[in-house]
C-alpha cells in the first residue's frame, strides 16, 4: 500500500530525505507530495484565524505524514482532527527572531501596539509573536499582522512593515543590506522545534511504515549534520538563494528526531491556550489528547545516539 509523505523546504529534514532516496529502500512505493504543488486554501484573515491546510490534508487524502513548525498541529487539533505527534527536533532558537530596522523608533515589544508586523502566519512565527506580545501584556488585537513569506524581507527593507519575524537564510540577506536590531530573541521565549505528526489511524494501523519513516529521517538528519554544504545545495537549487547562506542556516540547526517530552507538551499547551484566548483557533484543546506513548519507544530505538 502506498505511503504518502508531505514535504516542503520549510521542514528541512523531509526536504533532504526526499532528495536522498533513503526512504525508498524501506518503502519502494512511497509517494512524495510537494506541499507547494497542492492547491492553496481559502485566504485566512490573519487577525481572526489561522490557516489549516497542513492538518486538513492529512485527512483529505493529501498525505499520511508531515513535518512542520509548532503551530499547524495545534490548528489541526482545534478543528477536531485526530492527530498524533510523532517526534520533535531539538530547540532551533538560532533559526530566527523578531527584528526591526536599526533606525526604527520601536524600542521594546510594547511599542508594537498598532504597528504592522510581517510573519509567515500559521507557522512557528505566529507562536513566537504571540508569546512576545504576551510578555509585554499585549494581545493579537493590539498589532496589525501582515501575512507574508516569500517577499517578507523586501517589505521589511522598504518600510512597508514596522517589524518582522525573520528566519535564516532570509535574515542573512537583509543583514547584508541594512542594519537590523533584535527586538526579542527566540531563545528564552520558546524552544521553536520542528514537529512531525500523522493521523492516529496511520500511527496505530501502519506502525511498520511509520517506523520506516522515522528511521529514514534519522539517517537523513545524520547525513545532513555531516554534509551541510551538500544538503544546502538542495535548498539553494529550489529557491535560488545563496548557497553559503543556506549552509550557515543548516549548520546552526539541530538534527535528529527526539521523543515528545513533558516540557514540550507544557510549552505547546501554553501556546494553544494563547491561540484560543486570542480567538485564533475555534476551540480549546489538550495537547495530551494528541499523544501516543508507544511512539516514544519508537523514537528511542531509532535514535542513532
Amino acid at each position: 500500500m502506498t505511503v504518502r509523505v508531505g514535504y516542503f523546504p520549510q521542514n528541512n529534514s523531509l526536504w533532504v530525505l526526499r532528495h536522498l532516496g533513503i526512504l525508498e529502500r524501506a518503502i519502494p512505493d512511497v509517494e512524495w507530495v510537494n506541499l507547494r504543488d497542492l492547491p492553496a486554501g481559502e485566504p485566512v484573515d490573519p487577525t481572526r484565524g489561522l490557516p489549516s491546510e497542513h492538518g486538513d490534508r492529512l485527512f483529505d487524502g493529501g498525505y499520511d505524514f508531515i513535518g512542520t513548525g509548532s503551530t499547524p498541529p495545534v490548528t489541526a487539533q482545534s478543528l477536531g482532527h485526530d492527530i498524533v505527534y510523532v517526534a520533535i527536533s531539538g530547540p532551533r532558537t538560532e533559526n530566527g527572531r523578531l527584528v526591526v530596522r536599526e533606525d526604527s523608533d520601536i524600542r521594546d515589544i510594547a511599542d508594537l501596539k498598532g504597528r504592522k508586523v510581517a510573519l509567515g502566519h500559521g507557522s512557528w512565527q505566529t507562536t513566537l509573536l504571540l508569546l512576545a506580545l504576551e510578555k509585554a501584556g499585549l494581545g493579537w488585537q493590539d498589532i496589525v499582522p501582515v501575512d507574508v513569506y516569500d517577499d517578507a524581507a523586501q517589505r521589511f527593507l522598504s518600510g512597508e512593515v514596522d517589524a518582522w519575524v525573520g528566519s535564516y537564510p532570509y535574515l542573512t540577506e537583509v543583514e547584508e543590506r541594512t542594519g537590523v536590531r533584535t527586538l526579542i530573541e527566540t531563545d528564552g521565549l520558546f524552544s521553536h522545534r520542528s514537529l512531525w505528526f500523522t493521523r492516529r489511524d496511520f500511527a496505530t494501523g501502519r506502525p511498520a511504515e511509520l517506523a520506516a519513516i522515522v528511521a529514514a529521517l534519522q539517517e537523513a538528519d545524520a547525513w545532513t549534520a555531516a554534509h551541510p554544504r551538500e544538503a544546502a545545495a538542495f535548498f539553494a537549487a529550489s529557491d535560488g538563494r545563496d548557497l553559503d547562506a543556506w549552509e550557515h542556516a543548516l549548520r546552526t540547526r539541530p538534527w535528529g528526531l527526539l521523543p515528545i517530552t513533558p516540557d514540550f507538551v507544557a510549552e505547546q499547551q501554553h501556546a494553544a491556550d494563547l491561540f484560543h484566548a486570542n480567538t485564533l483557533i475555534p476551540h480549546p484543546i489538550h495537547i495530551t489528547d494528541a499523544l501516543l506513548p508507544s511512539l516514544n519507544t519508537l523514537l528511542e530505538s531509532s535514535n542513532p545516539s
